[in-house]
């Protein structure tokens, strides 16, 4: 087997465990690992190791993964939990790194102390891909959700920067931590003001292009190209991906661009799968070329990585608790000040958050990119993979247990509100257009009087918080819609039949599909 078909078995490993881990509910990063792992096993005459350049794999790896989880997340939201996310993102980083490293320059003599900050740095940012994929499964209330979310996202930054420096150092043999501090502020302030430049010049260059396939291509590259372009100015490629990101979820979007909004969603979708099980499958197939290197000594890093795991678990959980001592007392004179408290509510909602720390990607890609001559490269690749598969599997299989048992979940009540007070304003302008629309002459006098006693029932329903079943009238409007939405599906099928049948005998291709893409958006939009 060739180097390229390793990587088309990753992929199709990948589409193919996704199904089976939902099925088994379990997070899908933890069984394509255990995938790598049997791959590892494999003799190299049957399955070679990939060889990748250690400086390109955090450039393909990172920026789709990052853009990806920017098109699901929201800036409010992360503005609103700005501080919780932060303490998690970088005091909880640096404090890791410094933990590790100081365990790891006991453990490892010879390595030097920017080798064991590079590992520390490696290991000590949570993945937010595995953890969400549990959270959102499980239910979890939304503020810890986006709490996973934005420490997932903005911990790479702090991480990334650490390892770059501390490789830096070990390369050059100089460091400092005041060379640290410079360049996470510059690294900072240029990566924000690089990514916000591409935001902008991509949000015109969409509006420009015509087709939603277009878009998509265009969007590809865009995380790439913000990357690039703060690394080459040593900033963070990071955080210039995630302004990028930001901007363009909250600025370019159209409303009225369903067809895009749509095709963009599934081709993400499909990249951040693509992406992470070929980055988690690296794992096992470099475990091929670290093994042989330790298999005469492979006792002493066994251990080693076994007390980093413990240390790297331990430290999450440390902090976890000083954090919410120190924010008991501020939450509750928020309490009693009548403002919500935000973050993280309870000791229950603390654990849960404690154990979500597992490890992922970032960890994977860092790992693999240091120099092949790297100090101890051996040792640090077996530790940080030790660390993904701890927390992976150990964290990632007892976490739906773990909130299970302690009853943090989300509240449906709530879930309910939120999405009526959204429908309400929703129907209210559709309302006030609609107002609009017969003031100017377009809208018909029949056709106004059925489409405003539909949303002014629905209106009225929201305002006044009843129940949808306690509301007959509206009840059997809904009844009534869903028969035709039902007999439409049936006769748009019919004549979806109809025109691969015409394709089939021999139709122009090209006007077939035509019609069958605008019956197709016509069935998207009556579900």
């Amino acid at each position: 087997m060739s180097q390229l078909g390793v990587v088309f078995l990753l992929a199709i490993a990948t589409i193919l465990i996704t199904p089976l881990a939902e099925r088994l509910k379990l997070p899908y990063p933890v069984l394509i690992t255990v995938f790598g792992l049997i791959l590892a096993v494999i003799p190299n005459s049957i399955v070679p190791a990939l060889k990748l350049e250690p400086d390109l794999i955090l450039p393909l790896v990172l920026p789709p993964l990052l853009y990806a989880a920017t098109q699901r997340s929201s800036w409010r939201s992360f503005v609103a939990n700005a501080r919780p996310i932060l303490l998690l993102a970088v005091a909880l980083v640096f404090v890791s790194t410094a933990v590790v490293a100081a365990v790891a320059s006991a453990l490892m003599p010879g390595l030097p102390l920017a080798g064991a900050i590079a590992l520390g740095a490696i290991v000590a940012a949570p993945d937010a891909a595995a953890a969400t994929s549990v959270a959102n499964r499980l239910n979890l209330p939304r503020r810890l959700v986006a709490l996973i979310e934005g420490e997932g996202l903005f911990n790479d930054v702090t991480a990334l920067t650490l390892y770059q420096v501390a490789v830096a150092g070990v390369v050059t043999g100089s460091f400092s931590a005041l060379r640290v501090g410079g360049l996470f502020v510059y690294s900072a302030v240029a990566a924000t003001v690089i990514g916000l430049l591409v935001g902008v010049l991509s949000r015109y260059l969409l509006r420009w292009l015509p087709t939603a396939t277009l878009q998509s291509g265009l969007s590809l590259l865009v995380p790439f190209v913000s990357y690039v372009a703060a690394d080459r100015l040593e900033a963070s490629g990071v955080l210039a991906v995630l302004a990028t990101g930001f901007y363009l979820g909250h600025f370019a979007s159209d409303p009225d661009d369903a067809e895009g909004r749509l095709q963009s969603r599934s081709f993400w979708e499909v990249v951040e799968l693509l992406v992470t099980g070929f980055a988690f499958g690296l794992i096992g197939l470099e475990l091929t070329e670290v093994l042989p290197e330790l298999r005469h000594h492979l006792l002493h890093p066994l251990i080693d990585a076994g007390i980093v795991c413990v240390v790297v678990i331990g430290v999450r959980i440390g902090w976890m608790l000083f954090a919410g001592l120190l924010s008991h007392t501020r939450r509750r004179i928020r309490t009693y000040a009548g403002v919500e408290p935000s973050g993280v509510r309870s000791w229950r909602e603390s654990a849960v958050l404690a154990w979500s720390g597992m490890r992922g990607v970032v960890t994977v890609a860092t790992a693999l990119a240091l120099p092949l001559d790297f100090p101890q490269r051996a040792n640090i690749l077996l530790i940080a993979f030790a660390v993904i598969l701890v927390t992976l599997v150990v964290q990632g299989l007892t976490l739906p247990t773990l909130v299970r048992g302690l009853g943090v979940q989300a509240s449906s009540e709530k879930q309910r509100k939120a999405e009526l007070t959204i429908t309400g304003a929703a129907a209210e302008a559709a309302l006030t257009r609609l107002q609009e629309l017969t003031d100017s002459g377009d809208v018909p006098p029949e056709l106004y009087d059925r489409l405003q006693s539909w949303y002014q029932a629905v209106l009225n329903r929201m305002r006044s918080g009843e129940d949808r079943d306690d509301d007959p009238e509206l009840a059997r409007r809904l009844a009534m819609r869903h028969e035709l939405v039902g007999l439409e599906a049936e006769l748009l099928s019919a004549a979806r039949r109809a025109v691969l049948a015409a394709r089939q005998q021999g139709a122009d291709p090209e006007a077939a599909d035509h019609v069958l893409r605008r019956l197709d958006l016509r069935a998207i939009q009556r579900t």
